[in-house]
């Protein structure tokens, strides 16, 4: 198999990894509870979404964990630390609608801006090394 790139610029790719997952622990302050890839998917799908989804909708965003039951618990730790804001559905009574606190959209808008700029920081770096 020929490969496309070198082993340089797969060590800067693997760098800007690295660099993404610090920045991703700063935006919980530290705590690498959140470090996890049901996080990610919860977070990252919930950002996306920009206005509040349902509850049963956000334990599917974890795409790595199979049992509601599990998927719920996720959700009640990023709940009971304010991550997470919970809401009566006026449109379904027997459902609830989740968004991102205030707090925490800001956080990760900052971490998208950072990693887009390490982003093309690396792209320029690889660039260079052709």
């Amino acid at each position: 198999m020929t490969l496309s790139f070198s082993n340089d610029q797969h060590r800067a790719y693997m760098e800007l990894n690295d660099a993404v997952g610090r920045e991703w622990v700063e935006v919980f302050e530290g705590d690498t509870d959140f470090y996890d890839a049901a996080y990610w998917d919860l977070f990252n799908n919930m950002w996306r979404a920009r206005t509040p989804v349902r509850k049963t909708d956000a334990l599917k965003f974890m795409t790595s964990i199979k049992s509601a039951h599990t998927a719920g618990k996720y959700l009640d730790v990023a709940l009971k630390k304010g991550l997470l804001l919970e809401q009566d559905n006026p449109k379904d009574a027997r459902s609830k609608l989740l968004t991102l606190s205030a707090d925490l959209r800001s956080r990760m808008d900052a971490f998208y801006d950072c990693s887009i700029t390490e982003m093309f920081k690396t792209c320029k770096l690889i660039d260079g090394m052709r």
